[in-house]
């Protein structure tokens, strides 16, 4: 868990993109979503929630946004 930057609140253990899986840090994760057009899901993890929501498209979070 030493790759974990002091604000990462990401909680998704089971992404091979966690920084804890790897000495990259978060940049992986990072690229993978912008490639996709997605939002991180420690950006999801800042709304209460979130964690029943349907994908991690930008639609998907200004949804929950909206909600809040």
């Amino acid at each position: 868990m030493s790759n974990l930057s002091e604000f990462c609140t990401c909680t998704n253990f089971k992404c091979p993109l966690h920084p804890s899986k790897h000495a990259k840090g978060c940049a992986p994760c990072i690229q993978k979503n912008l490639k996709l057009h997605e939002i991180p899901n420690c950006f999801f993890s800042l709304i209460e929630n979130s964690e029943n929501r349907s994908g991690d498209s930008f639609e998907d979070f200004a949804e929950l946004v909206l909600k809040k």
